[in-house]
């Protein structure tokens, strides 16, 4: 059985709208097959995506997408029009690593790039963040690897660019 991700409380503003991304739940993952997302419109069927995605793949934070209006209101997302050139990138801490479970721990260790994020819960700890496209992307690729290398967590790049790839 599939349902949405847990919702996230909707941000101070007027124009912001849920866009809802579905897709197929990983193999012996979370049981989702839907995430809402936070949106300010920026035209009649666009939103700029205003959090990081836990579960939706291709995706950023400041990234534009078209949405489809269903009879119900609800917005469904169709495409991504404007890249951002913004990076997701998810952490979960080994529970048995140094950083044991602690979602602060992982914020502590990437703090120093500036790197914005969010927590899924207190259950699970698991860490998606924002990466800026003018952000040091080879130390931060670098503190990542190291960072897995060395049991603290496991990682995920979710949604890269060319800069990314090639750092």
């Amino acid at each position: 059985m599939t349902s949405p991700a847990p919702d996230r409380n909707r941000p101070i503003g007027e124009r912001h709208v849920k866009i809802w991304f579905r897709f197929t739940p990983r193999e012996g993952w979370l049981p989702y097959d839907r995430e809402g997302l936070w949106g300010v419109t920026v035209g009649p069927d666009t939103a700029r995506i205003c959090n990081i995605p836990f579960l939706q793949d291709g995706v950023a934070e400041g990234d534009v997408v078209r949405f489809l209006t269903d009879a119900h209101g609800a917005h469904w997302a169709a495409e991504r029009v404007e890249p951002s050139g913004n990076c997701t990138v998810r952490v979960l801490p080994v529970p048995t690593g140094p950083l044991g479970r602690s979602a602060q721990a992982v914020h502590d260790r990437l703090a120093p790039f500036g790197l914005g994020g969010e927590t899924f819960s207190p259950e699970l700890p698991l860490v998606a963040l924002t990466v800026p496209a003018d952000a040091d992307l080879p130390a931060i690729k670098a503190t990542l690897l190291r960072g897995q290398a060395e049991g603290w967590w496991h990682f995920e790049a979710a949604c890269v660019t060319d800069a990314w790839r090639a750092a």
